[in-house]
């Protein structure tokens, strides 16, 4: 089977060319339906490629990154992981999305994946401060709901 190499793996991919990274270091995993199923497959390519290494940066979202970090955790936990994502205001950032109610599902549907992710046996166990708790149940109270996994 082909894999399909989706625009914002290239997008990432030509912008490390632009910041000086050789294109023949670069490898773009494909067959990947979550962040778990990302990080594993790219350990097994780096693995298959002799590279062992002891750190990794993962760059994604802003409101992605502590879900990507405790996913990492729980499947590469000898790893250092660093994250990372573009530093925005959030008016810049709702404003390059362009829908208000969509960033707001966008984060409501993170912020329950960081607990119910670990739930599932995805990701290390996060405290969620008591303020994040009563947002994201009022956030869900006024209908923000599509991003919700069930």
């Amino acid at each position: 089977m082909a894999a399909t190499v989706l625009p914002r793996d290239l997008h990432y991919r030509e912008h490390a060319i632009s910041l000086g990274v050789p294109a023949e270091v670069i490898s773009i995993e494909t067959q990947a339906t979550n962040t778990s199923q990302n990080l594993s497959n790219s350990r097994q390519i780096l693995a298959e490629a002799g590279v062992r290494p002891e750190s990794v940066m993962l760059i994604s979202r802003p409101y992605q990154q502590r879900r990507a970090y405790v996913t990492c955790r729980k499947v590469w936990p000898e790893i250092n992981v660093v994250c990372s994502s573009q530093s925005l205001p959030l008016d810049e950032y709702i404003a390059g999305i362009g829908d208000v109610d969509r960033v707001i599902n966008m984060l409501v549907g993170d912020t329950q994946r960081i607990t119910e992710y670990a739930r599932r046996g995805f990701a290390i166990e996060q405290d969620m401060p008591d303020n994040v708790g009563d947002a994201f149940q009022r956030l869900v109270a006024a209908g923000y709901t599509s991003r919700l996994i069930l």
